[in-house]
């Protein structure tokens, strides 16, 4: 009987194996994107051309969407997504958490793509009158170190200010109700709040930040499958070029999802930058900046190295750029 019983156990542990093998490949055979409700990830997917191109390579894609990039990065670090894009603050925050991610490819500088606002009849005039005022902004956001950098410009402190940290739906109300002096918020939300209430744009991006938006992906994907990487890049990268050639076309596909008139969905499109490039020296010294001025503030606790988690594209990738 002894022999049958092992035999046996050998076939039911053989059996597990291939469907632990299964479901392993599985998992591998699957493109797991994270989106926010606005960006060229949205155009990419309502385009299906990502679709086409990797069920040639046997790969499925999957899309799950984040109220932001913080959000958004958390999934990462978790592993319920495998790639997405985000400002430039919330990777910076996620890999001061541990989170095991690689910078892919960035969009062109978009600095009016963010402000700092405030009420239309508010008496603030300048940066520096924020001395002391409560301003409201999505903690770890991109507009985290637009607000550091405008109020070093202004010759003020990060502590001179009382920050609120809530996300852009809560941070819109509060900012209506007058329970805040100031609002620091990114496209669509700010072209919304200058057109619906009339609010004045106190600072932008423009010279004092690039406001770059990266693409990411968590390290074991990345590096096990770079021709996946690459389709996608390609993918991001063609239909940067459409939408740059094409805004009415972008206005029309994207107001309905954002809910938003077009008039304000145009103005959020035309400030937006559009492509996907790998990152050069001078974008990874820059993001190094962001990443060394928040361990500074003691808001990371501590200190990174950004050119450790930059993602190397086959060399035929790098020279198809």
């Amino acid at each position: 009987m002894r022999p049958v019983i092992l035999r046996r156990g050998l076939v039911a542990l053989f059996a597990a194996a291939v469907a632990f093998g299964a479901i392993t490949q599985a998992q591998a055979e699957t493109l797991r994107i994270g989106y926010q409700k606005y960006g060229t990830l949205v155009l990419l997917k309502a385009k299906g051309t990502l679709e086409k191109r990797l069920a040639a390579q046997g790969v499925d894609v999957q899309w799950t969407e984040f109220p932001g990039g913080p959000q958004l990065l958390e999934g990462l670090n978790v592993g319920s997504i495998d790639f997405g894009v985000t400002g430039e603050t919330p990777p910076v925050f996620a890999q001061a958490a541990g989170a095991d991610l690689l910078y892919v490819a960035y969009e062109p500088p978009a600095p009016h793509s963010e402000a700092i606002l405030v009420p239309k009849d508010s008496p603030i005039k300048s940066v520096a009158e924020l001395k002391g005022k409560k301003v409201v902004l999505n903690k770890g956001s991109n507009v985290h170190y637009l607000l550091v950098r405008a109020l070093e410009d202004a010759g003020l402190k990060y502590t001179d200010i009382q920050t609120v940290f809530l996300p852009p739906a809560d941070a819109r109300a509060a900012f209506e109700r007058g329970s805040v002096d100031a609002w620091v918020i990114w496209d669509p939300y700010q072209a919304a709040a200058e057109q619906q209430l009339q609010a004045r744009t106190l600072r932008d991006g423009q010279g004092i930040v690039d406001n770059h938006q990266f693409y990411l992906a968590t390290k074991p994907y990345a590096q096990k499958n770079p021709e996946v990487i690459k389709t996608l890049v390609e993918e991001v990268r063609a239909v940067g070029e459409w939408s740059k050639a094409n805004p009415q076309d972008v206005t029309q596909q994207v107001s309905p999802l954002l809910g938003l008139p077009a008039d304000i969905t145009l103005t959020s499109v035309k400030r937006q930058g559009y492509g996907a490039l790998f990152l050069t020296p001078e974008v990874v010294a820059a993001q190094q900046k962001i990443a060394d001025s928040f361990y500074q503030l003691k808001l990371i606790p501590k200190p990174l190295s950004i050119k450790d988690v930059i993602w190397t594209p086959p060399a035929a990738v790098a020279k198809a750029q």
